[in-house]
């Protein structure tokens, strides 16, 4: 079983909803999501907020805070997904933000990754050093942020 059909399968087996803020991967986990049979009863939607303005305006991230330390922080990540499960009215808020390459950007290396989680009262950002060219860098991005909000999941 693959990583999103896990998830969406245990998030229709507890009921629950699911939001995606993404920046460097671009709509690939809303699309990796909802290629899964079934998904439309638990993924109310995603944001594509790459431009780093869109990250307040549509997802209420604390624009002094992006200006002192850029889109590629762990607590933009964390307010991403706060304001995506918000915003869309989900039980769970994921998001991404971090550097795919192929060059670095303000001063953060390419696969410097920062993933958000928003489940129940716990919101928590994960940091990944990923390897690899634009595009595995991206995958592994998806794949690591559907595993780990598998894993977050309260018993």
């Amino acid at each position: 079983m693959t990583p999103a059909a896990d998830l969406v399968a245990e998030l229709v087996r507890r009921g629950l909803t699911i939001a995606v803020a993404e920046s460097l991967t671009g709509g690939l986990i809303v699309a990796e999501l909802i290629s899964v049979p079934g998904a439309s009863t638990v993924v109310r939607g995603g944001v594509v907020a790459y431009a780093t303005g869109l990250k307040t305006e549509l997802l209420g991230v604390d624009a002094a805070l992006l200006a002192a330390s850029g889109p590629i922080h762990s607590e933009v990540a964390r307010q991403m997904a706060s304001g995506v499960r918000e915003r869309l009215g989900a039980d769970i808020g994921i998001a991404t933000t971090g550097v795919a390459g192929p060059d670095p950007q303000d001063g953060h290396e390419p696969g410097e990754v920062w993933l958000g989680f928003a489940i129940g009262s716990e919101v928590t950002a994960v940091g990944l050093a990923l390897g690899g060219d634009r595009e595995t860098i991206r995958r592994d991005t998806v794949t690591e942020s559907l595993s780990r909000v598998r894993q977050l999941l309260p018993e």
